[in-house]
Order: structure tokens, then sequence, then C-alpha cells
């Protein structure tokens, strides 16, 4: 099988590994690492013309380190394209360049540290390695002594290019190892294959906020459409039994419709609530928990420390927190009361619902709270339950908010 890494490649028998171009492909990516090392170099080469005094050596090389380090990015991309000589497989896709990704920092971090450190030791391996075999192989051209006419001179010069000759095979093994090394270091550094999982959270944040938009859509045209028939077809029967007599026929047929049509108008109003309240775009994530505790069966007290409008993901997603959380003590806990306590701190919102219920709550037992944790993590937050047999029940949600 061919090697796809200097590293594997490393591993071949030396003789095997000299015949191949992955010693000419390590040793230009070595050589490679001076283009970067190229900035600090010219950087000090000034502070050594201009022989500041040492205050303002000192601001020099603050300032040098501070360029070094905006040019982290450039240099970043250049050791992903030369990691391509010695690593053949395909690198995951780029993150964005932004301030608040810590794949950024890795990258100027890691470019820092090759542009002012790793280069020496790229040279250091490359001259130790190649040095021997080369001074060998130049015997034959190293100044002549005064016995050098003597044949046994000669020949034992030629015994030393010889082993110049016999070595040099062997000295693509450490230069290959190494840059091998090097590169395996780049790849999990800035290629790490925790990007294609960052890319995946990414996605599902993307279908997350889809799924909301379209679930306020779907409201909107659910309140604006169904919703306004509805309440026209209620008008139009009123004042459709207000001209019929009590004792006419179809006075009956007219009141069950009236009634039917106020029902449906109810089940449509909690199917527009479920999804997606008009409350919480409105007035905020308060008055939409007030809203879910005022038509709870079970009494539930407040405790809403909340300053101003939050993330519209950030809401949707604690309201629904709650909103599960309030149903499922209703029906299941067989509490006398609940609590539901919010508030935001470090830059998230913190979302706790208290029952004094049997406890006992399982995910595993249903799709409410597996969908909510889901959810949750969309979103970059957590959600912590506990709930022992006989009670009580807590679930706390905490969710990463920037206003």
């Amino acid at each position: 099988m061919t090697p796809r890494t200097a590293l594997s490649a490393a591993a071949t028998p030396p003789w095997r590994l000299a015949r191949s171009s992955w010693p000419w492909r390590s040793l230009l990516y070595l050589a490679a690492g001076l283009v970067p090392a190229g900035l600090p170099l010219a950087l000090l080469a000034g502070i050594e013309l201009l022989r500041p005094a040492r205050t303002a050596l000192i601001l020099l090389l603050v300032a040098a380190l501070l360029i070094v380090v905006a040019a982290g990015p450039l240099i970043a991309g250049f050791d992903r394209r030369r990691l391509r000589l010695v690593d053949t497989r395909p690198l995951p896709p780029r993150p964005p360049l932004r301030l608040r990704e810590p794949g950024t920092w890795r990258e100027i971090g890691y470019a820092v540290l090759s542009a002012c450190v790793a280069w020496w030791l790229d040279l250091a391996v490359v001259l130790l390695s190649l040095l021997p075999p080369l001074m060998l192989m130049s015997a034959p051209l190293q100044p002549s002594g005064p016995g050098a006419e003597l044949p046994a001179d000669a020949w034992f010069t030629a015994l030393l290019c010889a082993a110049g000759f016999i070595m040099l095979p062997f000295a693509a093994y450490p230069i290959t190892a190494w840059a091998g090394a090097r590169a395996a270091v780049a790849r999990a550094v800035l290629a790490s294959e925790d990007s294609d999982l960052v890319e995946v959270m990414r996605s599902r944040q993307r279908l997350a906020a889809g799924f909301d938009d379209e679930r306020r859509r779907l409201e909107r045209d659910l309140h604006d459409g169904a919703q306004q028939r509805l309440v026209a077809l209620s008008v139009t029967l009123g004042l459709a039994r207000l001209q019929v007599a009590d004792d006419h026929t179809v006075a009956p047929l007219l009141d069950d419709a009236k009634q039917q049509t106020a029902a449906a108008l109810a089940e449509l109003r909690e199917l527009i609530r479920g999804v997606h309240p008009q409350i919480l775009s409105d007035r905020g994530l308060a008055a939409a928990i007030r809203d879910i505790a005022g038509r709870s069966p079970v009494p539930v007290d407040l405790d809403l420390r909340l300053d101003g409008r939050l993330p519209a993901p950030v809401e949707a997603t604690a309201y629904f927190a709650v909103n599960e959380a309030l149903a499922n003590l209703a029906r299941h806990s067989s509490a006398a009361g609940g609590r539901v306590r919010a508030w935001t701190q470090d830059r998230q919102l913190v979302l706790e619902v208290h029952d004094d219920g049997a406890g006992g709550a399982d995910p595993a037992r249903g799709t409410g709270l597996t969908g909510l944790a889901d959810r949750t993590a969309a979103v970059g937050g957590r959600l912590l339950l506990a709930s022992p047999p006989g009670g009580p029940t807590l679930l706390r949600v905490e969710l990463p908010c920037e206003r």
C-alpha cells in the first residue's frame, strides 16, 4: 500500500525510502518553513539596524510580536498548503476566521511558534542529517597536506568519500521522520478532526433556526388566515341566529354550529400557541412564562429576573422548556405546586422548574424531554434533570446568550 504521509513512509526500510520521493518532499517541506520565519527575521534585522535605546527596544519587540500575531492566519494558511507535500490526505474545510472561534486562536498560536521557534528545529534536523555524509563525500576536495601524495592517503580519502555516499541514503530517514512528525502536529492543530464536529453543530444550529422561522411563518398563517375565517364564521352564525326565532327548527342547528365553531376556534388558538406563541414574539420570555403559568391547572410560583429581550432562539428554547416541564407537572407528577425561576448570569440564561411531585421522570419513556434536550443542545446549551423516585423533580436549563 502506498504511504499517504511522510510519517508512514518513514516506517519503510531505508533503501526503499531513499528511492522514493518522500525524502525530497520532506526536505522541501522543512525548507518551506523558512518562509514564515522571514517575517520575524526581517523585523529583528530592522531593529538591529536601528539600534534603539532600551525602552524603545522593548516597544519595538512588542510591536514585532504583534505584527507576527496579526499575520498568524496568513502563516497558518501557508502551513496548510505546504502540509500537502508530506500528507496527501484531504484536509477538512478551514473554519471561519473569527476571534470567538477557538480554531482562530489555535492557528495564531501555531503560526507564532512556527515562525519564531519551530524553523530552528527544522534547520537543525536537516543540518545534523546531511552534514556528516556531505563532509565525508567532500573529502577529495579538502586541502591536501604535505603527505597527500602517498597512496595510502588517496585510498583513505576514497574510503571516506565512499562512506559518505553509503551514509547519504540513511540521512533520508531522520529528515522524513521529522517532517512527518511536524506534519502530524500541524494537522492536529490546523486541521483537527473536531472541525467536522464543529461544522455539524453549526448545521444543527442552522436547522434549528430554520425550524423556528418556519414555526413563526406557520403561526402567522394560522393566526391571520384560518383563525380569522373561523372568527368571521362565528360572527356570521351569530347574526344568522338573531334572524331566526327560537321556536324555528333551524335554531338548534345554528346554536350547535356556533358552539362547534367556538370549540374549533379555541382548539386552533391552542394549536397556534403550541406552534409559536404570539405573546413570546410581542412581549418576550417573562410575559410568555407568566401566560403558561396562568393556564396551568397546578399552582405555580414565579421568580423571574429577566431584564430586556434575549435572542429569539434562546427565548423560544426556554419557552418550550417551561411549557414541557409544566405539562409533565400537570399530567404525571401528582404535584401540589411548582416553581419556575429564570435569571441571567455570566452571559447565559439559567432556567429552573421545580415541583414537589412523585418524581421518577425518565427521558427514555417519552420524546418530550429527549426532544427538549436536543433543542437545548442545538443552541449550545445543556439540560440537567434530577428526579429521584418519590420526588422532588428539578429541571435546569442553561442557555448561552448574547444580548
